[in-house]
Order: structure tokens, then C-alpha cells, then sequence
């Protein structure tokens, strides 16, 4: 197996890079759908990354790295359509943003580091990459993250749904991000998890009194600034 499907993207965009491998380059866009997405990275200098390379020893960070256990022996097409039926995110850009937060210095993110051990480090993938390609897996998360916050609160500001129909809609996003928090390796206590379930439900509740308050009484755009005229409200 493979992850031709979701191979990393192709090296050749311009992302400077660090001796180190602890860039922190500009976001790229993650190209999903474009014919890049099933190029598999290699290298920038063009030399193979496979097995004719010298062998290295793995870090002992890597070797201790303990998440995605519960998936062990998972192949990465049975990961992914779990992922694309109920999120946004692909399991390459699940895997590496996780990568990239764990393995975060005072310097930067350890994208050398990650993409050389990324086979070690995940176990439903099987390729390693360049640090190009972990960083613009780590850039699509954040970006494709944005834009889902985005549509979310737009839906739950916009009226369109009741206050029962956003406790339900709240209640099932909350499972599925329990559920890979657990995956990862997180133990949620059941106290925990209603306490989150809880507090979440009262954001929530503010976000739809503010909302209300945002179409009613709010008199200029909050990114621009430019001046709007108070929206009347429903009869």
C-alpha cells in the first residue's frame, strides 16, 4: 500500500528552507485536487529518498513517539475516507499538522525531521518527505481549518439554524473531533468530556447572542471599518 492517492505536493514550489529543517516558510496552497496532490516529494536536490540512500539512525524523540498506536497496521486509503466523509482534512494533513505541533522547538517546527521519519513516526504512512512537502501539508491543515471555522460560525451566526438544530449539529462535529483525539492518543475522561461537551455548549449559546446582536445593532464592517447602516430587526 501506498499513498500515491494523497502523496505529498510537488517540491518544486518555492518554500525556502533552513540548514536545520526548522523553517517557518509562507502558507501554500494545498492543491488537493490538482495532479501535484498524487506526486510523491522527493528531495530538492533531485537525489532519491529511497532505499539507496545511506542508512540513518532514527532520533530518540521518533523512537518514543507514541501517537496514532491505536491505528496501527491501518492502511492510509482507510484513514483517508474516513477523514473525507466527515471532515475537510486528508490523513496526510492530519498526520503532519500533529507532527508539526509535537515536534515544535523554540526555533521552528523540525519539518527535516518529520519528513525523513514520517514512516516511523505514523504508521499508516509509508513514504518519506521532503520538508517542503511537510510544510505545505502543515499549511493546507491551517488553512483548510480557517475556512471550515469560517463556514461554521457563518451557518450558526446567519440564523439558519434553531438553537436545538446547533446543540445537535455541535454534539456530532464534538464526537468525531473526540474520536481523533483518540486516535492520536488522548485519553478523555468522561468527566472530561462532559465538561467539555458543557462549555462548549454555552460558547455556543454566546455566539448566537452575539450574532443577533452583530445583525441588529452593529454599525460598521469589523474588517474594513466602513460604515453600515443598523440591520431592522424581524418583526
Amino acid at each position: 500500500m501506498t499513498q500515491d492517492a494523497e502523496g505529498s505536493a510537488d517540491p518544486t514550489d518555492d518554500a525556502p528552507e533552513a540548514a536545520d529543517g526548522t523553517e517557518e516558510t509562507p502558507a501554500v496552497d494545498d492543491g488537493e485536487e490538482r495532479s501535484s496532490e498524487s506526486r510523491q516529494a522527493q528531495p530538492d536536490d533531485g537525489e532519491s529518498s529511497g532505499d539507496d540512500e545511506p542508512h540513518q539512525a532514527v532520533p530518540d524523540d521518533v523512537q518514543k513517539y507514541d501517537r496514532f498506536k491505536k491505528v496501527d497496521g491501518a492502511q492510509y486509503e482507510r484513514v483517508n475516507d474516513f477523514l473525507r466523509d466527515r471532515t475537510y482534512i486528508t490523513a496526510r494533513e492530519w498526520a503532519i499538522a500533529r507532527l508539526c505541533a509535537d515536534f515544535r522547538t523554540e526555533t521552528g517546527v523540525e519539518m527535516t525531521k518529520i519528513g525523513e521519519n514520517l514512516p516511523y513516526l505514523v504508521p499508516f504512512m509509508t513514504d518519506t518527505y521532503s520538508p517542503q512537502a511537510v510544510n505545505q501539508a502543515r499549511s493546507a491543515f491551517e488553512d483548510k481549518v480557517s475556512k471550515a471555522g469560517a463556514t461554521f460560525l457563518y451557518g450558526a451566526m446567519s440564523d439558519f439554524f434553531t438553537a436545538d438544530e446547533l446543540d445537535d449539529l455541535m454534539y456530532e462535529v464534538t464526537e468525531v473531533a473526540k474520536f481523533l483525539l483518540e486516535v492520536e492518543g488522548v485519553d478523555l475522561a468522561v468527566e472530561e468530556e462532559l465538561d467539555a461537551e458543557d462549555r462548549i455548549s454555552e460558547v455556543m449559546r454566546d455566539v448566537r447572542e452575539a450574532s443577533d446582536q452583530l445583525r441588529h445593532e452593529e454599525h460598521h464592517c469589523p474588517n474594513c471599518g466602513h460604515e453600515m447602516e443598523p440591520a431592522e430587526a424581524d418583526d
